[in-house]
């Protein structure tokens, strides 16, 4: 088996070797069972399909508690939705440090309970409990439902050549929110108060909840809308490698027409990461039928989403092309994100100068 990554999600090469083989029973129910670059499974329930995923809850006190709990909430439903089938159902576990006092759980379930209600998510299950041995920021896992007809869900399978890839956002939104959150002092100290501040705006980016439903409500499969991949860890082109493996397609993309928020550039130079393989939680990537693209982009457009179609999918003998600066390369995925190196090194540097 290939060697596990120093940090972060395996890889696509030890899913495909250990995880895939052994998926427990078999059942004919299933419409999309695990891939890597699919976010979610997709279940057959009588007239129903049924969307499933599930993510660790994941509560950074140094984000503020109240942003914390926005966070966690909105890392599964990004996944959920990328099914195409709006969310509805979850079902929470939540193993707590010791330390956690009644009064900073208070405000994360009452953030967790508003952003739900918000996003019409009814939490239907759970099990809450503080126990030794659990810490920051991984503090226990939450499986999100999604439920619609089986002709509106989305998946790589549906996917062909030709089909245009749409990417919102751009390059590691997750890495500069969290940066910007976590270090204001050293971002302030680098760029000014006011960068800081818009900087700090970006965490409540990280989310594809809008995203996805809008370019939905275009249409899916011939109508609009085959496939969506949430670009988390290793970033765009980690995300774009996997959905162009799920789709068993090649795929060709234009460096220069991926839009590009404010602030990202800045801060990625600053903490020397690669932006297009770093975190980026709320950017989304999106397959769609190539007569929908421009419809789409107005769609998501009128939400105040920045958006651009950034290349298409090819038939897979093609292979999986990067143009940068008008030249062509192979499209690599990562395998580590740059992003917890650089986090850690950050994290290292606001220490020693809180000592001095």
């Amino acid at each position: 088996m290939n060697e596990m990554p120093a940090i972060g999600k395996i890889s696509p090469q030890v899913f495909e070797q250990l995880i895939l083989p052994r998926l427990g029973a078999r059942s004919d129910k299933i419409l999309v069972g695990p891939q890597s670059g699919v976010d979610a499974g997709i279940v057959e329930i009588g007239d129903k399909a049924l969307s499933l995923t599930c993510d660790p809850v994941f509560i950074v006190p140094e984000y503020g508690w109240e942003r914390s709990a926005w966070f966690a909430i909105h890392i599964i439903a990004s996944d959920s939705v990328t099914s195409g089938l709006k969310p509805q159902y979850l079902a929470i576990d939540l193993n707590l440090p010791m330390e956690m006092t009644p009064e900073q759980l208070e405000i994360i379930w009452d953030t967790m309970h508003r952003e739900c209600s918000k996003l019409g998510i009814a939490i239907i299950t759970g099990h809450t409990g503080r126990y030794e041995n659990c810490h920051y920021p991984m503090v226990g896992g939450a499986t999100m439902v999604g439920v619609g007809n089986k002709n509106e869900y989305v998946s790589p399978g549906f996917a062909r050549a030709g089909d245009q890839i749409i990417i919102t956002k751009g390059p590691a939104i997750e890495a500069t929110g969290i940066f910007a959150t976590m270090f204001p002092q050293l971002i302030e100290r680098e760029f000014g108060q006011d960068f800081s501040n818009r900087a700090q705006r970006v965490f409540y980016q990280m989310s594809v909840v809008e995203d996805a439903m809008t370019a939905v409500s275009v249409g899916v499969r011939e109508n609009g809308v085959v496939a969506m991949h949430d670009a988390t860890e290793c970033g765009i082109w980690g995300g774009l490698y996997e959905i162009a493996q799920a789709a068993n397609l090649g795929v060709r993309v234009d460096k220069e027409s991926i839009v590009v928020e404010d602030c990202v550039p800045e801060i990625c130079r600053y903490v020397d990461i690669d932006p297009y393989s770093s975190i980026s939680e709320g950017t989304l990537i999106i397959a769609c039928r190539e007569h929908k693209a421009a419809d789409i982009l107005k769609a998501l457009s009128g939400k105040g989403i920045n958006a651009s179609v950034v290349g298409e999918f090819t038939n897979p003998e093609m292979g999986m092309v990067l143009i940068s600066e008008g030249k062509e390369r192979k499209l690599e995925h990562p395998i580590v994100d740059p992003f917890w190196r650089a986090f850690y090194n950050a994290l290292e540097k606001q220490t020693e100068e809180a000592r001095n």
